[in-house]
């Protein structure tokens, strides 16, 4: 089979089509032939050395992916050859990735794919919507489980719209009742946020973020789906009501930010950092089963229609692909791995 590969860190260069033979699965796991597979931030930082040395002497990049079951291991049960399915951390504590023919993957990683679904879809999933999931389901007075009227009565502001994870949770929100705005940094951004759902939309290079939301939202925000920190805690302060939740998934403009102790605690609100990787089974799953609940429900799509353009890459040029995300290409990365 084919396989993207890299043994060292560095850019995009790294990354070598090889060939090797598949793995077969063992217990507990099930092989995956991948036609689809999605590219995130998270991929190329992991390439470039920004998450620490490699953890293997040879990884196959990739996280995300969707294709269909071709081999089951001993004690898989609810899950069967021909299955089509999606997956979620792939890349995580092993050294295969989604940006290959086969890969093998634990039964907990994997969730069905909706029949009607494309396998763009699925392989957009993953990361952003997961991520998205989580950034809606911690609030003290929200939900923990997202469905048609969990978010109603709620207002969600989510900043940066027009990114995957921006797209994710607005589709997810809206698909939930929630009222959504969203702040953006241009207006063709405003189109593809208002593509996906929201209701709203601020730009914030040419208009004073609190006052505009504000405007929209007199009460303030019950949620706050946060990816610049440092720029932007001020103003979520300001914005969100009492016992309100920020969630934080990204650190776009900066590391460092600076709050003032009695303006922050006075609003009896939770910082909610958002990381995947260390959120646990239980919450993994609970993702997976709701996303895959709004993509069966229409809530979740992806497109220009959907406000997320598609990028399509060959396998050959995963380092192509993996260029475009780390300069910020609008929309999802995907690579066409397989028919």
């Amino acid at each position: 089979m084919r396989a993207v590969v890299y043994t060292e860190s560095g850019d995009s260069s790294v990354l070598e089509l090889v060939e090797r033979e598949a793995a077969e699965p063992g217990p507990g796991e099930v092989r995956v032939r991948i036609v689809r597979a999605g590219v995130n931030p998270t991929d190329w930082k992991f390439r470039a050395g920004g998450m620490g040395e490699l953890a293997f002497p040879e990884i196959v990049p990739g996280q995300d992916g969707a294709g269909v079951i071709d081999a089951i291991g001993a004690d898989v049960t609810d899950l069967a050859v021909g299955d089509r399915v999606w997956t979620m951390l792939a890349q995580h504590t092993r050294p295969g990735g989604t940006a290959q023919e086969q890969v093998v993957l634990p039964v907990a990683n994997v969730t069905v794919l909706p029949d009607s679904t494309s396998y763009d879809v699925g392989a957009a999933l993953g990361v952003p919507a997961i991520t998205a999931h989580r950034a809606l389901t911690t609030s003290e007075d929200g939900p923990d489980r997202l469905a048609p009227g969990a978010l109603d009565g709620m207002t969600v502001l989510v900043a940066g719209g027009a990114g995957a994870v921006g797209n994710a949770a607005i589709q997810l929100a809206r698909w939930a009742g929630a009222t959504v705005i969203s702040t953006v940094s241009s207006d063709e951004k405003a189109v593809l946020a208002k593509a996906a759902g929201a209701h709203h939309t601020v730009n914030y290079r040419d208009a004073d973020t609190v006052a505009a939301v504000r405007e929209l939202a007199p009460d303030g925000v019950d949620l706050v789906v946060e990816v610049a920190p440092a720029q932007n805690l001020r103003s979520d302060v300001q914005l969100i009501k009492p016992r309100g939740t920020i969630a934080i998934y990204a650190n776009n403009g900066g590391d460092e930010l600076t709050l003032s102790v009695r303006e922050t605690f006075s609003t009896n609100a939770r910082f909610q950092w958002v990381l995947l990787y260390t959120v646990g089974p239980k919450a993994l799953r609970a993702a997976a089963d709701d996303i895959t609940a709004a993509v069966a429900d229409g809530g979740f799509a992806v497109g220009d229609g959907h406000g997320l353009p598609l990028h399509h890459y060959p396998l050959e040029q995963t380092a192509e692909a993996h260029a475009a995300v780390e300069s910020g290409a609008v929309g999802k990365v995907l690579i066409d791995v397989g028919e």
